[in-house]
C-alpha cells in the first residue's frame, strides 16, 4: 500500500523550535486590547477608578511594571499622581523632569536607560526601594488636543520599548486623554453644583438672622435692609428688644464678602446678643465684643459696626462706632444733615482698644440716622467714579419727609441708577432710625 506520508519530513530546525508571535499577531492583539481598554474607560464614571483602569490598562497593553498617571493643574501649573502602582501622591512642578518635558512639548519620551538621563529624578525610586530601567512617557491629550496629563510607563517586561509600542501609546494617549478630561469636567460641575447648593442653604441660614420686619418700638420708625454682592455676605443689620423696653441696634461690614466674612458676621452678631441681653452697659459689651473677636480673627480680619441702644421712654439714642463711619444725622427743626465720623477703630484688631464712651442723642420729631454700610459709598458708575457721601447725603434730604423704608429705597434707587447696570460689587446694607 503506498504510504502518502512516507515522504513527509520535518525539518530538523523545527524539532524543538518555541512557538513565537508574529508581529502582524501581536499588533492584532494590542489593538484589540486598547478596544477593551476603550469599553473600560467609558464604563468609569468617577475619577479615581477611572484612573485605577487607566494604570491597569497601561501595565496590561504594554507590559511593564509600573504605570503613573500624572494630571496637569493648570492653576499651578503642577503634575498630581493621585495613583501610582506602590507610590503615594506625588506632586511637582511642571518645569521638573521627564514628565514635565512631556507637557511642554508634547511630544513622546522614550528614555531606555533612566538614570543615564539627565532629566530622570530617582527621588522617587529611593523613597520606594524600586529601581527604574527604562520609561516611556507620553501625553494625555484632550477634546480640544490640549495636554491634560501625562501617563508614564516603566520597565518593559521583555527587555526596552520599541517603535510599535510608541505606537501603541498615542493611540492609548489619546483615548485615555479624552476620558479622563471628560471625567473632570463632569467632576467639577458636579463640585459646582454642590458647591452652589451649600451656600443656597448658608445664604438662606444668614438671610433667615437678619429681622424680616421693621422694628415695632412706640413712637420710633426703624427699618433695615441688606442685599449681599454673593449668595453670602460679610453684611449685617440687627434690632433686638430687650426686657426693659430698649432695642439694641447693629449694624456692621466685615472685611470682603462671600461665605468667610459671613461666618465672621454671625459671631459678632451672636457676641452682641448674648452680651447686650446680660447688661446695658454698651462700652462694657463692646469692649467684650471687641476682646474677643481679637481672639479669634485672623491677622488682616476686622469687623466694622455700629453698636446702639435705642430707649423709646427717653428718646434717646446712644451709639459706640468701631470703625463703622460716616453716620448721617439729620436734624428736623434746623434741616441740618451732619456727617459723623467713627470714634474707634473697627473690631478685632487689637483687645483692649479704649473704645469713646458711648455718645447720646436726645432726639426730637422727625430726627432720624441714616446707617450704612461702604457699598453704597463706593459704588461706581461705568467711568469708575464713585457714588460718594454728597451724593447720599443729597437723597437723603430729598427724602428728609418721608419713612424709614422709604428713605433706604430711595437711596438704593439713586445707586442703582447712578452705577447704570454694573454688577454689584460689595455688600449692600442700611439701616434708618427715625422718631416719628
Amino acid at each position: 500500500m503506498h504510504n502518502s506520508h512516507a515522504n513527509t519530513v520535518t525539518p530538523p530546525q523545527l524539532l524543538h523550535c518555541p512557538m513565537i508571535t508574529p508581529p502582524h499577531t501581536r499588533q492584532i492583539e494590542d489593538l484589540q486590547a486598547l478596544l477593551q481598554v476603550t469599553r473600560e474607560l467609558a464604563a468609569n464614571t468617577e475619577l479615581l477608578p477611572l484612573l485605577t483602569c487607566v494604570e491597569q490598562a497601561a501595565r496590561r497593553v504594554l507590559g511593564c511594571e509600573r504605570a503613573t498617571v500624572f494630571l496637569y493643574d493648570t492653576a499651578t501649573d503642577e503634575l498630581v499622581s493621585q495613583l501610582a502602582t506602590g507610590v503615594e501622591e506625588i506632586r511637582f512642578s511642571a518645569d521638573r523632569g521627564i514628565a514635565g518635558e512631556v507637557v511642554r512639548t508634547g511630544q513622546v519620551i522614550h528614555v531606555p536607560d533612566a538614570y543615564a538621563d539627565a532629566r530622570f529624578n530617582p527621588e522617587i525610586d529611593r523613597r520606594t526601594g524600586f529601581r527604574t530601567h527604562n520609561l516611556l512617557s507620553f501625553p494625555l491629550l484632550g477634546m480640544d488636543n490640549r495636554t491634560v496629563g501625562v501617563l508614564q510607563v516603566l520597565n518593559k517586561r521583555s527587555g526596552d520599548f520599541t517603535a510599535w509600542d510608541r505606537e501603541v501609546v498615542q493611540a492609548l494617549g489619546a483615548q485615555v486623554g479624552v476620558a479622563v478630561q471628560r471625567q473632570m469636567l463632569m467632576d467639577a460641575h458636579a463640585e459646582k453644583l454642590r458647591l452652589q447648593r451649600d451656600l443656597n442653604i448658608a445664604r438662606q441660614i444668614q438671610q433667615g438672622l437678619l429681622p424680616t420686619a421693621p422694628a415695632d418700638v412706640p413712637g420710633f420708625d426703624v427699618t433695615g435692609w441688606n442685599r449681599p454682592a454673593d449668595e453670602t455676605g460679610g453684611d449685617c443689620f440687627d434690632h433686638l428688644r430687650l426686657p426693659g423696653g430698649q432695642l439694641a441696634l447693629t449694624l456692621a461690614d466685615a472685611t470682603g464678602h462671600g461665605i468667610g466674612p459671613a461666618l465672621i458676621m454671625t459671631e459678632c452678631r451672636a457676641l452682641f446678643h448674648a452680651l447686650i441681653t446680660v447688661t446695658p452697659d454698651l462700652a462694657d459689651v463692646v469692649a467684650r465684643v471687641n476682646n474677643l473677636l481679637a481672639a479669634d480673627l485672623p491677622d488682616g480680619k476686622f469687623v466694622t459696626a455700629f453698636f446702639g441702644l435705642l430707649s423709646p421712654a427717653e428718646h434717646t439714642l446712644s451709639w459706640v462706632s468701631a470703625g463703622q463711619a460716616p453716620l448721617f444725622q439729620y436734624h428736623a427743626r434746623s434741616g441740618q444733615l451732619l456727617e459723623l465720623q467713627a470714634g474707634g477703630i473697627p473690631a478685632g484688631i487689637v483687645a483692649d482698644f479704649p473704645y469713646d464712651a458711648p455718645t447720646r442723642w436726645v432726639m426730637e420729631p422727625g430726627d432720624f440716622m441714616v446707617l450704612v454700610t461702604d457699598g453704597f459709598l463706593e459704588c461706581t458708575d461705568a467711568a469708575g467714579e464713585l457714588f460718594g457721601s454728597e451724593r447720599l447725603k443729597a437723597v437723603i434730604r430729598a427724602h428728609s419727609a418721608c419713612s424709614s423704608a422709604d428713605i433706604i429705597r430711595g437711596m438704593t434707587q439713586a445707586i442703582e441708577a447712578f452705577a447704570g447696570g454694573l454688577p454689584q460689587a460689595d455688600d449692600l446694607t442700611a439701616l434708618v432710625v427715625r422718631r416719628r
